[in-house]
């Protein structure tokens, strides 16, 4: 079972059809999210729940509950194939995000949002030593783990490799890249590979990728914030795919 937190992350779980087995909403809470809330609540038969601002904070695993807090069904993951199956049945060429060990809440949610809101097919993520899907995630992505399909892999090498086998390109994020993220082709089908907060990507990770872009920086700062790094390129595969 799964936690949703936040009027937002609420609505959009509904609205992708996510089986939700209650709502809990504070005793006194008014706005037209709540007001929606209840009314597509009434409309699939959602059980409602009032409760007192004390049970949610103690029982709200995000900072911010909003007032709103519903029990749903876990996220249904799909394969990578399936990603690249769903791309091609809409006739577009695949462009997936892959995440190697990214481990703030935060960023992962953040770079969720970003990939749903640039059209990307899906999103990839280790089982071990990354962020999973919290209710800290579901807020930070403003609701968006209901909608892009997500894939959580055992080894991102084979991930990789199976992406290759299937015609993507694999693209690499890294400071010490070969060449700016600008300069590269994005057309064609895309896998984009972000590394790890402090790290960057692993070794073998970098070796898989076709090649390696960079974010050229001014300034005394090394590096971005990873979720920054991702909207950056993933919003330079929308441009180039859209001038064509």
């Amino acid at each position: 079972m799964a936690q949703i937190e936040g009027r937002n992350p609420v609505i959009e779980a509904i609205k992708s059809g996510r089986t939700i087995k209650k709502i809990f909403i504070q005793e006194g809470v008014r706005g037209k999210k709540v007001d929606r809330i209840i009314k597509e609540a009434s409309r699939f038969n959602i059980p409602l729940q009032k409760a007192k601002k004390d049970f949610l904070d103690k029982k709200a695993r995000s900072h911010s509950h909003q007032g709103i807090i519903a029990m749903a069904d876990d996220i249904k993951y799909v394969s990578p194939r399936e990603m690249v199956e769903i791309a091609r049945e809409k006739g577009e060429d695949p462009f997936i995000i892959i995440l190697d060990q990214v481990q703030d809440p935060h960023n992962l949610g953040a770079i969720i949002r970003t990939a749903y809101a640039a059209g990307a097919h899906g999103l990839i993520y280790p089982r071990k030593r990354s962020a999973d899907i919290t209710p800290v995630v579901t807020k930070a992505s403003a609701g968006a783990v209901n909608h892009l399909p997500l894939a959580k892999v055992s080894n991102i090498n084979y991930t990789i490799a199976d992406l290759k086998d299937m015609g993507l390109w694999i693209t690499g994020t890294d400071v010490r890249g070969t060449r700016p993220y600008y300069s590269a082709d994005y057309k064609g089908p895309v896998g984009l590979v972000i590394g790890n907060e402090g790290k960057g990507m692993r070794r073998l990770v970098k070796e898989n990728c076709d090649f390696v872009v960079n974010i050229p920086m001014s300034g005394e700062l090394g590096s971005l914030n990873a979720s920054v790094a991702a909207g950056v390129v993933i919003f330079e595969v929308v441009r180039q795919r859209r001038s064509t």
